[in-house]
């Protein structure tokens, strides 16, 4: 079997689980193939803490939870340094990040100091305590959730926070049809909790990402495709309903997720409607809506979608 062909396996092994949410079980496997890390936004009740334990489930990843909340200490993210009285030596006891998918659950609910915590993991893959480095697990991935609705006792993510993450994806209502397809599964006796009695098994691996990601690498990219993603980026920096642009580094994401978009299609090559498919959920929370624009209902959704149709399409 293929590495593409495990990996798409994933999908089908989530629905297991979830029932929907197809839009986000691709963009999680997309991030994973591209050392990605995502941000799920939704309200409470849509299946995202299930989405991404039965993710790890199916490619036999370690997972670890970390509920956010506003006590929450960098160490206890981190890992610390402690005294073993026995021996009078100095140990360090490995925090939660040492795993393979760290679900970051209502991250907005921490203070930034411990928001912080996880940049350096999440750019470097290693945290430093008490001035030594210490490496991260390979695959490593960050999937943080946040709820939209509520803003008290919230701390906004920064920019420097929000840059880290590959997708911003949003996670909706079911359909009607969906929705009913839970009902008769809670009905009929499924435990959310025990994905073992769900059949959810291990369908791909570690071993299995390495090839897909060396494969994603090789992706070709004409150089016209480029220079779209260039003028998307440059077009947002111009637009005057935003006061914050794509940086390069959001162009050079959208790159990458159009690769891995492309990829998981089994296409050869990356063309403009991969790009734009990505775009989206690569660049809505790169980008910073002037304040007038935001009373009058604009989304960032909706000035991309705007950009990504005055920007010339190569052919």
């Amino acid at each position: 079997m293929s590495a593409r062909e495990a990996v798409l396996r994933v999908r089908e092994e989530i629905a297991k689980a979830v029932v929907g949410q197809d839009g986000a079980v691709s963009g999680l496997v997309a991030a994973l193939l591209v050392r990605g890390h995502v941000l799920l936004e939704g309200v409470p009740g849509v299946a995202k803490t299930l989405l991404v334990k039965t993710m790890a489930a199916t490619l036999a990843l370690d997972f670890k939870r970390v509920q956010f909340t506003p006590d929450l200490m960098p160490s206890d993210i981190t890992g610390q340094v402690i005294f073993e009285q026995r021996d009078g030596s100095f140990r360090f006891r490995q925090g939660p990040a040492f795993t393979n998918l760290l679900l970051a659950d209502e991250i907005n609910r921490t203070p930034p100091k411990t928001q912080a915590a996880l940049l350096e993991a999440m750019e470097e893959r290693q945290v430093s305590v008490e001035g030594q480095a210490h490496r991260l697990p390979d695959p490593f991935l960050v999937v943080a959730t946040q709820n939209p609705v509520e803003y008290e006792g919230t701390y906004p993510l920064p920019e420097a926070q929000l840059d880290r993450f590959l997708f911003k994806l949003v996670v909706g209502y079911p359909t009607s049809e969906q929705e009913q397809t839970v009902l008769a599964r809670h009905h009929a006796g499924m435990d959310p909790h025990d994905l073992g009695t769900l059949g959810v098994r291990a369908v791909a691996g570690a071993e299995d990402l390495a090839e897909g990601r060396k494969e994603v690498g090789g992706v070709p990219v004409d150089p016209r495709v480029q220079a779209y993603i260039v003028a998307i980026a440059r077009a947002t920096r111009e637009s005057p309903s935003l006061s914050l642009g794509v940086s390069p580094r959001g162009a050079t994401m959208l790159l990458h997720a159009a690769k891995a978009w492309s990829w998981l299609a089994g296409r050869q090559f990356v063309s403009p409607d991969e790009v734009k498919a990505m775009a989206k959920p690569t660049l809505r929370h790169r980008v910073q809506l002037r304040p007038e624009v935001e009373l009058e209902g604009v989304t960032a959704d909706g000035v991309l979608d705007g950009i990504l149709a005055s920007v010339p399409v190569p052919r």
